[in-house]
């Protein structure tokens, strides 16, 4: 999706976490060159704490300022709510440790994500974009809870 054609009052808030998305592609791309059990180890952990922010965010802010504008976000909501716990399911595994797993539950994590995303950016923003939801204030909590979790968590 090209940020340069969002409308100025979604754009902050999208680009927001269409850059989280091309974030953690690139670390997709980085854990698959990776050679060391150590480095994919540090790409994986990295990538469970984006992806676990960036639910956080969409759970805790965008989604709920998406509910209730038409029957077809709530549907594209629910069905982002089950992907999201199969993802936080697959970063539980990745947490854990099982180093003799971690090629695999990376590997299904990555498709996962990817299904996820573009399903995100080629349904759901559109759709937000064609329904004209002012986004500029869910911009402005989606920033200042990414910072707060970012901080925690460090």
């Amino acid at each position: 999706m090209d940020k340069s054609k969002i409308p100025v009052e979604q754009r902050p808030a999208l680009a927001l976490l269409l850059d989280d998305h091309r974030a953690v592609k690139k670390l997709f791309k980085e854990f698959e060159g990776a050679k060391k059990d150590a480095d994919k180890q540090a790409i994986a952990t990295e990538t469970c704490h984006q992806l676990t922010v960036h639910a956080q965010i969409e759970e805790e802010i965008f989604y709920p300022a998406l509910r209730g504008v038409s029957d077809k976000i709530d549907d594209m909501l629910d069905e982002a709510k089950v992907e999201h716990e199969v993802a936080k399911a697959l970063i539980a595994k990745i947490e854990s440790g099982e180093p003799e797993m971690l090629d695999a539950n990376y590997k299904v994590l990555t498709e996962y994500v990817g299904h996820h995303v573009e399903e995100e950016e080629g349904e759901m923003f559109t759709a937000v974009i064609k329904a004209k939801i002012d986004l500029r204030d869910v911009a402005k909590q989606l920033e200042a809870r990414k910072m707060e979790l970012l901080g925690e968590l460090a």
